[in-house]
């Protein structure tokens, strides 16, 4: 779990309230003010990866939805408030009994999450086996382990009932009927709460994985699904990055409209800044840096379509989404705005529950999109340009703090001989493991990036070379205890790394160069080391 219990707690809270303040009232304001609290709710325990409740949320929060009216018009039978009642009850049991469950452990893991520079795994991810022989599962255990991911092997009889949950549960159906499968996900999910539920070996069908994701799996896997693929797809789960909040910017003449549109925001966790008057769009951007613009279609002396024109004549706001809030429903209009630059069209007044959705999932997309721009595709790391871009961003930090700054360049050991002898698949494989030991092991301040094939660069903001040595040989020591399965036997490898300092090495360029240099020094010098050109 990624969310600390006291701010489940306080996310759960708040959207109870809004619901007693609804039962209480039974107006349609203090409706809306539930159904985007609850929606909000659902959203967070998303994106902490509380995938019980999440669905249980979920679930709640498309019926209370689908009770939307005209605000004249409002009312719910007591039938069906009873049953809103019932369930929300449950849903916040489940959240209480959850918190009492992984209070203690948690908080440790607060305690502890930011420290010195450390080559040790931060957290100790177990994954449950159920439904199998351990004998088929050989391979991906032991390779799961070098990434502390601890694998628990049950079958169906001996699944523990009294232990805390598991990061990961993998169902192995590969002897199940559909029926069946779908019974025991069931089960696994009405009983676990922030676990996410794979299933293995299913049916490449259509019906067969719309059952398994309709029983509660959160990831389904066909059968003769290869291996990189299903450890790949572990340890991202197991090593989810929490998002920075999403930021939109609000352009909007009235300061009315525009506290009405940042309140809903907030009360879904989005961060916004307002402007009033469209000349300062631009300088809102380039201060706020928002994922996404919410322009009003009519402001004095300019349109919104007129002021997402001036905006895409900026490179760096290309991309940036832009949705149009207007109280004109001209269907020729909305056709001409998005035409010419927006991404979508809400007509006032909103409802807030569609507006949030909107912006959310427009946002999605974009940092994807970003994303796919930013990361090397194979690792995730970040690619060749912009692990450049950030070192020199980080140069210019160390410059202006007086704090040091180390950057090592790595390169795998003999990795033309890996692909040659064992393919490039296999290769791939050793290149993963190394990215995903790196992002592990290292601290969320420091910078990983794939340089180019088999290289890395590795940027430690505030750590001397001393120190980036004394982190990456532990690392370097590690990543040679890694043993890839090949056919009936085994193989491993090893890298090189070379490191530079700021501000011995004053320069973007000039770290690189004297990183790749000491690099070129410990390959010559026999390779499996580091070396610190002084």
């Amino acid at each position: 779990m990624s969310s600390p219990p006291v701010e489940l707690k306080k996310k759960s809270d708040e959207f109870y309230v809004k619901w007693r303040a609804y039962v209480g009232a039974s107006g349609f304001d203090e409706f809306v003010e539930f159904a985007v609290s609850l929606s909000s709710f659902s959203a967070f325990l998303h994106g902490k990866g509380l995938s019980g409740l999440h669905q249980i949320s979920h679930g709640l929060e498309q019926q209370v939805l689908a009770l939307f009216e005209d605000e004249s018009s409002h009312q719910i039978e007591p039938g069906t408030l009873g049953d809103l009642s019932s369930r929300i009850e449950g849903l916040r049991v489940r959240v209480s009994n959850f918190i009492d469950n992984n209070q203690p452990a948690t908080e440790q893991r607060r305690v502890h999450a930011e420290q010195a520079p450390t080559a040790e795994p931060n957290t100790i991810h177990h994954l449950w086996l159920v439904g199998s022989e351990p004998e088929p599962w050989h391979d991906l255990i032991a390779q799961l382990a070098y990434f502390g991911i601890h694998t628990h092997v049950f079958d169906w009889t001996s699944v523990p009932t009294d232990t805390a949950e598991p990061a990961i549960v993998l169902i192995d159906a590969t002897d199940l009927a559909l029926d069946d499968t779908c019974r025991r996900i069931q089960g696994l999910r009405a009983r676990f709460s922030a676990t996410d539920l794979i299933a293995h070996s299913l049916r490449s069908d259509f019906d067969n994985l719309k059952a398994a994701l309709a029983a509660g799996c959160d990831f389904c896997f066909t059968l003769e699904t290869p291996e990189a693929v299903i450890m790949a797809k572990i340890i991202e789960v197991c090593g989810r990055d929490e998002d920075p909040p999403y930021r939109v910017l609000v352009v909007e003449d009235s300061w009315t409209a525009s506290k009405s549109i940042r309140r809903t925001l907030e009360q879904s966790g989005i961060e916004s800044f307002a402007v009033t008057q469209p000349n300062e769009v631009l300088l809102g951007l380039r201060h706020f840096q928002p994922d996404l613009i919410l322009m009003d279609m009519y402001m004095p002396g300019c349109t919104g379509v007129e002021a997402t024109r001036v905006i895409r004549q900026h490179a760096e706001f290309l991309s940036t989404p832009v949705v149009y809030l207007s109280g004109d429903s001209d269907v020729a209009l909305q056709v001409d705005a998005l035409r010419l630059g927006g991404d979508h069209f809400l007509t006032k007044p909103f409802n807030p529950v569609i507006l949030n959705a909107v912006v959310k999932s427009k946002i999605e997309r974009y940092r994807t999109l970003r994303r796919s721009m930013l990361q090397d595709s194979l690792t995730g790391l970040l690619n060749h340009l912009t692990s450049k871009e950030r070192l020199v961003a980080a140069v210019k930090a160390a410059e202006a703090g007086c704090e040091p700054l180390s950057v090592a360049m790595i390169d795998i050991d003999h990795f033309k001989s890996v692909n040659d002898n064992y393919g490039h698949p296999m290769g791939d494989q050793v290149i993963r493991s190394l990215a995903w030991l790196l992002k592990q092991r290292l601290r969320k301040t420091d910078l990983v990036g794939r340089y180019g094939g088999e290289e890395f660069i590795v940027i430690l903001p505030g750590s001397n070379a001393e120190q980036g040595l004394e982190v990456l040989d532990r690392i370097r020591r590690d990543f040679a205890q890694i043993k890839y399965p090949y056919k009936e036997t085994w193989f491993g490898t090893t890298f090189s790394a070379g490191l530079s300092q700021f501000p011995s090495s004053a320069s973007a360029q000039s770290l690189i160069k004297d990183a790749d240099d000491a690099l070129f020094d410990a390959k010559r010098a026999g390779r499996n080391q580091l070396i610190w050109r002084h």
